[in-house]
Order: C-alpha cells, then sequence, then structure tokens
C-alpha cells in the first residue's frame, strides 16, 4: 500500500473523516475481494496525484462491520467522498479511473 493512503479503523474513522481539511476518499474493502484488488493500483495513483488535496483511505469491512453498517455498505468496493465529516458522493463497484473521477466529482 501506498505510504499517501491512510488505514481507518473503527478506532480512527471519524477522526480522519472530521478533521481532515481536505476531501477524504474511502475505500471500503475486504482482502478477499477481486474488484477491490483491481482499483487499489488507482486509488494509490490518485493518492499520490492528488497528495496534499485529498486524503485516500482504506477501511477493512471484514476487521470493521460497524463502520461498514453505519454508512450502508453492502457490497464492496464502496467508495465515499467526505468533505467536512458529510457524505458527498459515492460509487459502488469497480470503473476505472477516469469513470471514478468523474462519479467523485474530481
Amino acid at each position: 500500500m501506498a505510504d499517501n493512503v491512510v488505514v481507518v479503523s473503527q478506532a480512527n474513522f471519524h477522526q480522519v473523516i472530521e478533521e481532515s481539511p481536505n476531501p477524504v476518499i474511502v475505500d471500503f474493502w475486504a482482502a478477499w475481494c477481486v474488484p477491490c484488488r483491481m482499483i487499489s493500483p488507482i486509488l494509490e495513483e490518485l493518492a499520490q496525484e492528488r497528495q496534499g488535496s485529498i486524503t485516500i483511505a482504506k477501511l477493512n469491512v471484514d476487521e470493521n462491520p460497524t463502520i461498514a453498517a453505519e454508512y450502508g455498505v453492502m457490497s464492496i468496493p464502496t467508495l465515499i467522498k467526505f468533505q467536512n465529516g458529510q457524505e458527498t458522493s459515492r460509487v459502488v463497484g469497480a470503473l476505472p479511473k477516469a469513470q471514478l473521477l468523474k462519479k467523485l466529482g474530481l
């Protein structure tokens, strides 16, 4: 995983999304999920390209089911964009980079 991708859990999730001055894209994923592994390099590339203007965070749904349930994550991968702690957009499923950027409003 790229150095500039933040791993979030039950312990720090709300702090990360509420205190970030930048939009936070949270990747709800699991290790066994093939589509999740497909978009992971795209997210790492995005974290590198947009370092300082967005935060990419990853939340393992198997290890943090309470957070996934709180946000109604039923399928993975689910990407949720947060600004000032509030959800502003959501993408479910693996998409090419250009479509992800468009749907997330980046």
